[in-house]
């Protein structure tokens, strides 16, 4: 699955739109994806990610980066070997896409706003 497009409140991921935070598995999407406090992501919050195994999470912390990924969460995935990457959502698509792009096992979970 790639991401075609990104805009503040909005992405196309395959063809499909979506006006919720997602996460982006390789064969499928979880849409109306949320977090525990919003704008803090917690290891609590991947649990849908974690039996992926993926070798990257990609968070895309919103338009304006305002999402923040705890130490607590980097320590977990860290702990269980997933390389994480957050940036603004836009640039997370890019990483995301490339990723693909290099037969890569990656995650995308996307805060859509802010």
């Amino acid at each position: 699955m790639t991401i075609g497009s990104y805009e503040f409140g909005r992405v196309v991921v395959d063809g499909v739109e979506y006006t919720r935070d997602l996460i982006v598995f390789s064969g499928h999407v979880k849409s109306g994806w949320w977090r525990v406090e919003g704008h803090r992501l917690r290891f609590e919050d991947l649990e849908d990610v974690i039996p992926f195994e993926p070798e990257v999470l990609v968070v895309g912390t919103g338009a304006y980066g305002l999402m923040k990924v705890t130490e607590e969460a980097e320590e977990a995935l860290a702990e269980r070997g997933i390389h994480l990457v957050a940036r603004k959502t836009a640039d997370a698509c890019d990483v995301y896409n490339e990723l693909v792009r290099e037969g890569k096992r990656a995650v995308a979970a996307l805060h859509l706003t802010c």
